[in-house]
């Protein structure tokens, strides 16, 4: 029987139109979903996990992490309260958000998630309701507690394993009243390459994106993809805040390129404008 790839309404009828499904023709029975998750209890973070990567959850891993993250938190504050915030540029942009409690996509760089994160915190100690959006790989155990700490949300999912599901919490999360905050390139690149995924959430919930670009005179670079960026103790950080992208309701699916490209574009600009402020040399 020959195949094909569609959008679908998944079984709580919400457009995951990012989400294509490969199904048998007329497998699907009238009011089913094209994905048959009756088998599967997809709202646990374990079912979400890649099936590419054999990394579980372990009891020794729940151990270290049990006893490994306080400490960890405490490295993390020490560190980020050491950083000279050299200029915030566009502060403006997202102030009647936090002010008036309205629902917002930030969105910033994979790497630059340690300035990213900082921010957003202080956003959420203003009484700004953050909910990140993060892998539901046994790497994102970590950022999912430090978040929740913080008193912020968490969303476990990713466009690669889980779109669908991921897309469904964020419209919950926002029909409560949360801000999702997504690493617009993550989790796995490739780096600085704005994901669809983003795009079509704002376009289905009609939030705008707020684009983020960071930048620190002095920091260390892990050697992985997204080349994630560790600012020093007492290095200068810029940062700065774009002006809402809004994505017009009636926007085609085939017409959302032009402003993924666009909200890449705005982002890569805020980047480039903070390196330039603190005089960071091009990466090599």
């Amino acid at each position: 029987m020959k195949k094909q790839e569609q959008y679908y309404i998944d079984q709580q009828r919400f457009d995951t139109a990012n989400s294509q499904a490969t199904q048998p023709v007329g497998a699907a029975g009238k009011g089913q979903s094209l994905t048959d998750t009756s088998k599967k209890d997809f709202d646990s973070v374990e079912a979400r996990r890649s099936t590419a990567s054999r990394r579980r959850m372990s009891a020794a891993r729940r151990l270290y992490y049990l006893l490994g993250l306080p400490v960890l938190r405490g490295v993390i504050r020490l560190l980020t309260a050491t950083y000279r915030i050299d200029r915030v540029d566009g502060q403006e942009h997202i102030e009647p958000f936090i002010e008036s409690g309205r629902i917002c996509a930030p969105c910033y760089w994979h790497q630059h998630h340690v300035i990213g994160s900082t921010m957003i915190r202080s956003w959420v100690q203003r009484g700004f309701k953050a909910c990140f959006l993060v892998s539901a790989s046994v790497d994102g155990e970590v950022p999912e507690r430090i978040a929740k700490a913080w008193g912020a949300e968490v969303i476990r999912g990713s466009a690669n394993q889980s779109g669908a599901l991921a897309l469904r919490d964020m419209q919950r999360m926002m029909k409560a009243g949360f801000s999702i905050v997504t690493t617009a390139d993550g989790p796995r690149g490739p780096q600085h390459e704005f994901k669809m995924g983003a795009v079509l959430m704002a376009r289905i919930a009609g939030v705008p994106i707020i684009p983020i670009g960071c930048a620190a005179d002095r920091a260390w670079y892990l050697n992985r993809w997204d080349h994630f960026m560790i600012p020093k103790p007492f290095a200068k950080v810029a940062i700065a805040i774009g002006e809402p992208y809004s994505i017009p309701a009636n926007a085609p699916l085939d017409g959302l390129e032009e402003h993924r490209v666009a909200v890449q574009d705005a982002v890569m600009s805020l980047m480039a404008d903070c390196e330039a402020s603190l005089q960071v040399p091009k990466e090599t």
